[in-house]
């Protein structure tokens, strides 16, 4: 057999390999761009103090990052150019520009110690991310499985790390401004990202036909309490996504259990 191709040949198959793509396809992509581009303009804001600007592009990516993926799967347009390019959206937006953000706003007084909290906030996303990659490969996990992650998520660190700027606008600076308050959060988000403890997932969340109007009408309120009040409104996601880890927890022990107690097929 003939293992030479002919140019003919190799241009007819550059011409199927890069043939056009549909607007609908390219749009999951652009929403991860500018999700992109939010996370960088926050780090942006924050070089010039502006610290409620870089908090609100903060939010802009994480709603960014929320629509990209199923936006994907309903237009048909998940590919794995996609997946990586919204992972490497995650680790800029969720990863570095927070850990910049709280290191300019607190932490670069405290010298060597401040920038070592920052950069492992920054290196346990990056293996939170790495992990979750690998994990979505996996295809022999049981469906229940998909209901949650495999530690904090990146946008949910994220949020959670910036509670003290966020506290700060509503209640002042005087506290938690202070660098062994923003360090413990650090320390202390940037472990639950890299932890093995099970939290929500609701990417593939069915929403049920009697409750499909009670959650329209919860995410309008949502909303309309950001648009309103933004700093009470995120403070108060973030002490409810806290209060959800302990009952994330007993769930999955319960799904566990569960399967574990079905008994397999006899020989």
């Amino acid at each position: 057999m003939n293992e030479f191709k002919s140019p003919g040949e190799i241009g007819g198959e550059r011409k199927r390999r890069f043939k056009g793509l549909s607007f609908n396809r390219m749009i999951p992509n652009i929403l991860t761009l500018l999700a992109l581009a939010a996370g960088l303009t926050a780090i942006r804001y924050g070089l010039h103090d502006r610290w409620e600007h870089a908090m609100l592009a903060i939010v802009a990516a994480v709603i960014l990052d929320g629509l990209d993926g199923r936006i994907a799967r309903l237009l048909k347009g998940a590919s794995k150019f996609g997946a990586e390019l919204d992972s490497l959206s995650d680790f800029v937006c969720f990863g570095v520009a927070p850990s910049m953000m709280l290191y300019l706003w607190s932490m670069q007084s405290t010298g060597r110690l401040g920038w070592a909290l920052v950069m492992l906030f920054t290196i346990c996303c990056g293996l939170r991310l790495a992990r979750f990659n690998v994990a979505a490969e996996d295809h022999d996990a049981p469906a229940w499985k998909s209901r949650f992650f495999t530690g904090v998520p990146a946008p949910g660190g994220a949020g959670l790390v910036l509670l003290p700027l966020i506290l700060s606008f509503q209640l002042g600076d005087g506290f938690f401004r202070q660098p062994w308050v923003v360090g413990a959060f650090l320390l202390v988000v940037a472990g639950l990202m890299v932890s093995t403890i099970p939290t929500y997932s609701f990417k593939k969340l069915k929403i049920g036909r009697r409750w499909i109007l009670p959650t329209m009408l919860i995410t309008g309120a949502v909303a309309v309490f950001l648009l309103n009040a933004p700093w009470l409104a995120l403070t108060a996601i973030g002490v409810a996504y806290i209060v959800s880890i302990p009952i994330s927890i007993r769930d999955h022990r319960r799904l566990e259990k569960a399967e574990t107690a079905i008994p397999g097929p006899t020989p």
